[in-house]
This record gives structure tokens, sequence and C-alpha cells, in this order.
């Protein structure tokens, strides 16, 4: 979840019961911290299990080698769940299966979670058309089925704002979810007030898809930055995404403008110069929670459901 993932929040979900995940990138560039003194602090935290997540894509030589330095260090200090996305995750499921790591690989469609199936991973996160980031195209109903046969778990992301949001996804055949908006509008992350306030306040419709921070689609809240700059990129940049050669160029280009752009926006109090990520689970979002009441209250939701 970047950039929003700083140590205080993973450790409170992680503590209530959930798996935190730590996102690299946020924790060293956003938050500011050595990655390994980072991962001690969640430690200090809570004795609880975290993850990580690795954000694969091939953008460049010198991100490879960090993400694997990354990873490494992960595994020293005792992380075991990795949650992949954006590339083909053989290599970090070669790197974590021998020290009994789990890998869970982000998907929108059928044929990702083919290659997931096909690179050995443990289980699927299944990206749905309600979910913040990059969203996908498909339902969690119609993307459950389309998953269908695999054998793998998998979690639905996206669209899940409150405990009635997390019981619908679990009965319809989900393993787990995957929650980022819901964990923005919490006393630990350090997401500014009125951010946090704006996801409050959102619906549905206030939740629009822009590609002027990627390339590709991302669901952002409709501030008056995002309607100033628009919501789709310009013609070279189009041009350059579709070339086999130059789509790499382009995108790492997009990456590094993005990691600055949200980055500055996590903290100010500014939604005429910011973006702010978010997805439709804004609908069942209505207050500023503990993680750890959330985490909670998600649970007791669950078991009661299932008596």
């Amino acid at each position: 979840m970047y950039p929003c993932s700083n140590p205080e929040l993973v450790a409170a979900v992680s503590e209530a019961g959930g798996i935190g995940i730590v996102q690299p990138i946020s924790l060293t560039y956003v938050h500011g911290h050595e990655f390994r003194e980072g991962l001690r602090l969640i430690r200090r935290l809570t004795s609880k299990p975290v993850g990580m997540n690795a954000l694969i894509e091939q953008s460049s030589k010198t991100y490879r080698e960090r993400m694997e330095r990354w990873i490494d260090v992960a595994l020293e200090e005792g992380v075991r769940f990795f949650v992949t996305s954006l590339g083909n995750p053989r290599w970090v499921v070669d790197r974590v299966a021998p020290l009994r790591g789990v890998v869970y690989h982000d998907v929108t469609e059928r044929k990702w979670a083919e290659k997931g199936r096909d690179a050995g991973v443990h289980g699927l996160v299944a990206v749905n058309d309600r979910a913040g980031g990059h969203a996908g195209r498909l339902s969690a109903e119609a993307l459950f089925d389309e998953l269908g046969g695999f054998g793998l778990p998998a979690l639905c992301a996206g669209g899940i704002g409150n405990e009635r949001d997390f019981v619908r996804a679990l009965s319809l055949g989900y393993a787990g979810a995957q929650l980022g908006t819901r964990f923005i509008a919490t006393p630990e992350c350090r997401a500014s007030e009125a951010y946090k306030q704006a996801i409050v306040a959102a619906g549905e419709r206030d939740v629009v898809l822009t590609e002027r921070l990627t390339g590709v689609p991302v669901a952002v809240l409709d501030t008056p930055s995002v309607r100033r700059l628009g919501l789709t990129a310009g013609p070279f940049a189009r041009l350059m995404l579709r070339g086999r050669r130059t789509k790499h160029w382009i995108r790492t280009i997009y990456a590094l403008r993005s990691l600055w752009a949200l980055k500055r926006g996590l903290l100010r109090n500014s939604p005429e110069r910011d973006y702010w990520q978010a997805g439709r689970s804004v609908a069942g979002i209505d207050a500023v929670e503990p993680a750890g009441e959330i985490v909670r209250r998600f649970a007791e939701a669950w078991r009661a459901a299932a008596e």
C-alpha cells in the first residue's frame, strides 16, 4: 500500500490478528527507515507475523537487484509471507519457498493467474474493479468464477470497506481479503487528516481512474488537482506505452514521478495540488478508526456469520 504503510500501521494490523504488509519503497523512501531497521522497528511493536509486498516489474536491472536485496533481508528478519505483483513471480518463489516462505500473486484475470500458478505461487490476490491503485476490470464475483479450477486459495482485493463487505467476500468463496483504503482512515496511518477525512466523506462516485500517475488507470479520489490535470495520458505517452521497446522506459519515468507525487500527497492537506489513492470501498467507510478495532470487528462479523 504505497505510500501509506508506515511501520506503526503494519504492526497494528498484525497485532490484531491480520497480516500487516510492508511495502519496501514506502518504508524507505516515504517514511525514512533503512529497510532492515524498519523491519526491526515493526518487530519491536509486534511479535505477530508480517508480510512484504514485492513489486517485481522488470523496469531496470538496478531495481531488480534492490528488490532481491530487500527480499533477502526480509527473509533474514523472519518474514515468510510475500505478495508479488506486475511481473513473473518465479524468482521470488524460488528464493523464499526453500525457507518455508509463502507467495501470493496479484492477478486481475485468468491469464495472469495461470502464469502465477505455473511459477509456483501458493495463492492469488484477486484484484477486482473496486480496488484502489491499479484496479482490475472484473467484479469480485466474476473474478472468483474466472479463477476457479486452479486449486489455489484466493484473496479478495477491492471494495471491502466494512464488515458486511468482508463477510460477503468470504461467502463468495474467497479465503480472505486484502484491504488498503480502509486502513488509510486510521489513527496509525501517517496520512494527512484531510486525506483521511476525504476517504470518510467519499462515495463510490468520488473515485475515478486516472492515467496521469503511472500511464495506466489508477483509482484516486476526484480532487481538484485530478480534475485540473485530467484523467488520460497524453498522445506522446500513449505512443510510447504501445511500443515494445519504449513501454518499459516510459513506465519507469511514470513510476519515478508517481513515487514523488504520492509521497508528497500523503502528508499534505492539499487536495488542490495532490493525488490521493483510494478504492471504491470508500462507500463503506464512515469513520477514522483504530486499525486493530477494524481487524477485530471484521473477524467477529465472520465468526457470527459462520455460526
